[in-house]
C-alpha cells in the first residue's frame, strides 16, 4: 500500500514538473494537437514556404543571368519598384480622403523615404558581397538578420518573446548549419574569396538593413495598411533605385547583349520579386516579420533542389534533414504567440484587480462575520437578561 501511494506521488510530481516547464516554455497555454495544427498555422507555413519558392525563382533567374554575362542588380531592382509604382502607387492615387497619396506624402514622405533607402541599399549590398564572399559565409552570415530583427521588434515594436521563441530560432539555425554543411559536403562552395572581410563585412550590413526594412513593413501592415506600404515603396524605391542604377550601371547595361531569352528571365525575376513584395506583407501581417524570416530559410534549399536539375548540383541526404528541421522550428515559432508590452501590462493590472477585488470581498466578508457576530451576542445578552428578568417576576409571584 505505501509502495503505491509512493508511486502514485512520484508520478504527481513529474507531472507537476512537466506542467511547470510547460508554462515556463509557452507561458500558461495547455498545448493539444488541434490546438497546435490549426488552419491559420497551415495557411502562415504554405504561404511561407510561396515565398520561399518566389526567392527561389529570383535565385535561378539570377544565375541565368548571370551565366549570360549580365551583372545589372540596380536594373533588376528598377524594374521591380516600377512595377509596384504603376499597380500600388497609382491605386493610391486614386483613393480619397486621409488615404490620398498626396495626404500620406504631406505628412509622411520621409519616413517612407527612409524605408525605401533600406529596401533598396539591402538589395544591393546582398548581390555585392558574392563578389567578395563564399555562398557558405553568405549562408551563415545572412541568418543575422534574425536576432537584429528580434531586438528591433522588441524595442520599437514592443514586442516579447517566450523562451519557446528562442529555442525554436536555435532549432531553425540548426537547420541552418545542417545545410551549410551539406554544401561543403558537396563541394559547392561557390563564390568569391578575394576579399572575405569586405563581403561579410556586406552580408552583416544587408541583414542589418533587411531588419529594418522587415520592422518597418511590420508596423506599417498592422497600423496602417499593405496598399499604402507597397504603393510608397513603389514610389520613393524606383526614384533611388533608378538614379543608383545611372550612377553604377550607366556602362553595364548598354553592353548586354539582349534576345528573348535575355527578356524572358527578366520578366521572370521582375515578375517573382513583384510577388514576393506583394504577398509578404500578408504573411507579416498573419504572423509576424521574424516568423516570416525563419521561414525564408528554407528558400535557399529550394534553389538547391532546383539546381540539382538545371545546373547539376550534387545531392545530400543533409539537405532533407535541414530543410525538416527549419520547418520543425517555424512550427514551433508559431504554435506559442508572441505578445506586447501593453498586453502584459494590462494583464498585470488585471491580475492586480481581480486580487484588490478578492481582498475587498474578503474585508467585506470578514465585516458581515463580525457584525452577525456582534449581533448574536447583543441577542444572547439580551435574552439572558430576559430570563434573569422573568425568573425574578416568577419567584415574587
Amino acid at each position: 500500500m505505501d509502495r503505491e501511494v509512493g508511486e502514485n506521488s512520484f508520478e504527481h510530481g513529474r507531472l507537476g514538473a512537466l506542467r511547470r516547464w510547460g508554462r515556463f516554455l509557452c507561458d500558461s497555454r495547455t498545448l493539444k494537437f488541434k490546438d497546435v495544427f490549426t488552419w491559420q498555422l497551415c495557411k502562415t507555413i504554405a504561404m511561407g514556404q510561396a515565398l520561399s519558392m518566389l526567392i527561389c525563382g529570383t535565385a535561378v533567374t539570377c544565375q541565368y543571368l548571370a551565366d549570360a554575362g549580365v551583372e545589372t542588380p540596380m536594373l533588376q531592382s528598377f524594374l521591380n519598384y516600377t512595377l509596384l509604382l504603376l499597380t500600388y502607387t497609382f491605386v493610391l492615387a486614386f483613393r480619397r480622403g486621409e488615404n490620398n497619396i498626396f495626404q500620406i506624402l504631406k505628412t509622411k514622405w520621409w519616413k517612407y523615404f527612409l524605408m525605401a533607402l533600406t529596401d533598396v541599399e539591402a538589395n544591393y549590398t546582398i548581390v555585392k558581397a558574392y563578389q567578395f564572399t563564399t555562398l557558405t559565409s553568405i549562408q551563415l552570415l545572412d541568418c543575422f538578420v534574425i536576432p537584429v530583427l528580434m531586438v528591433l521588434s522588441w524595442i520599437f515594436l514592443k514586442t516579447r518573446y517566450r523562451p519557446m521563441h528562442f529555442i525554436a530560432v536555435a532549432v531553425c539555425m540548426l537547420g541552418v548549419g545542417a545545410m551549410v554543411g551539406a554544401d561543403l559536403l558537396a563541394g559547392r562552395d561557390q563564390g568569391s574569396s578575394s576579399h572575405v572581410l569586405l563581403g561579410d563585412g556586406l552580408v552583416l550590413v544587408s541583414a542589418a538593413l533587411y531588419a529594418v526594412s522587415n520592422v518597418c513593413q511590420e508596423y506599417t501592415v498592422k497600423n496602417l495598411s499593405r496598399v499604402e506600404f507597397l504603393g510608397m515603396m513603389g514610389l520613393f524605391g524606383t526614384l533611388i533605385s533608378g538614379v543608383q542604377m545611372a550612377i553604377l550601371e550607366s556602362r553595364a547595361i548598354p553592353v548586354i547583349s539582349w534576345n528573348w531569352t535575355i527578356c524572358l528571365l527578366f520578366v521572370a525575376y521582375t515578375l517573382c520579386m513583384y510577388g514576393l513584395y506583394s504577398f509578404m506583407p500578408v504573411v507579416v501581417n498573419m504572423s509576424s516579420a521574424t516568423a516570416v524570416n525563419l521561414s525564408l530559410l528554407t528558400a535557399d534549399l529550394f534553389s538547391l533542389f532546383c539546381g540539382m536539375f538545371l545546373f547539376h548540383y550534387n545531392f545530400s541526404g543533409l539537405y532533407i534533414v535541414s530543410f525538416v528541421v527549419i520547418t520543425l522550428g517555424f512550427i514551433m515559432f508559431n504554435i506559442v504567440p508572441t505578445y506586447t508590452a501593453d498586453q502584459s501590462n494590462a494583464t498585470n493590472d488585471r491580475v492586480y484587480h481581480l486580487a484588490s477585488s478578492a481582498d475587498v470581498q474578503q474585508d467585506g466578508d470578514i465585516v458581515v462575520d463580525w457584525l452577525q457576530k456582534e449581533g448574536q451576542e447583543n441577542e444572547d445578552r439580551i435574552g439572558s437578561r430576559h430570563r434573569a428578568h422573568c425568573n425574578g417576576f416568577c419567584s415574587q409571584i
